[in-house]
């Protein structure tokens, strides 16, 4: 059995796996659903000083604690940055990386330049005005492709800023992540802000995936994302 490490995007924390994790383990797979430092339930931590480097150094000190193998390292998101990072610093515990609508990052690239020129823009103004210059502010819940009003309530109740510097921070890379297979699940029913990456993976033969939801698969298609994942094993 694999062990899956889900990885949240910016404004969340691990417990927006609460759908998706219960039936990987009913699988017999084991799960583990890290926070990353400065947002939900390890806010307490943030500084300006947070960035994507910070991520990775998360998510590898969690593998290398528990010793973890044959990991199924899945990122959304943002967090398709930091699955890159940490496949380049530990890809011998890794078997396959998964992008869930995500960024999928090269050598020298920031998550802020991968962005479509308006989403990127937008960003940039709400950090400079609301975000004190250091943080980005939660964005609108319906513009992620989240309709149902208890979703929007659930989500709205636990979102917390995220740490500016990790999306203007560039990945730092070896070549060593190419060595880990890849695949790409693009959410397909909101405005598609990361078609230009699942076209990317495709050029790179990775396997794609549609999956007919918002960006919020993980809340809005929980067993749908769950039994492709487990395919994807």
């Amino acid at each position: 059995m694999s062990t899956f490490v889900l990885l949240h995007g910016a404004w969340h924390g691990g417990w927006v796996w609460a759908r998706v994790a219960p039936r990987l383990r009913a699988a017999g797979h084991e799960v583990h659903t890290p926070t990353l430092t400065g947002v939900s339930d390890r806010a307490h931590l943030l500084t300006p000083s947070v960035g994507l480097a910070t991520h990775i150094e998360d998510v590898t000190a969690l593998l290398e604690a528990y010793d973890a193998r044959d990991v199924v390292l899945v990122g959304h998101s943002y967090a398709g940055q930091v699955v890159t990072g940490v496949a380049d610093r530990v890809p011998d515990r890794l078997t396959r990386r998964i992008y869930l609508d995500a960024f999928v990052g090269d050598d020298g690239e920031a998550a802020i330049d991968l962005q479509p020129r308006p989403v990127a823009g937008h960003y940039r103004e709400s950090v400079a005005g609301p975000g004190f210059g250091w943080l980005i502010p939660v964005r609108s819940l319906q513009v992620l492709g989240v309709t149902r009003q208890t979703d929007v309530d659930w989500l709205s109740a636990r979102l917390t800023p995220h740490p500016w510097r990790t999306y203007t921070e560039p990945l730092r890379l070896t070549g060593a992540a190419d060595e880990v297979p890849a695949a790409f699940i693009e959410c397909t029913d909101w405005m598609r802000v990361f078609r230009a990456h699942a076209e990317r993976a495709a050029a790179r033969r990775w396997p794609v995936f549609p999956l007919a939801t918002g960006h919020e698969a993980m809340v809005t298609a929980p067993t749908e994302l769950a039994d492709l994942l487990l395919t994807l094993t």
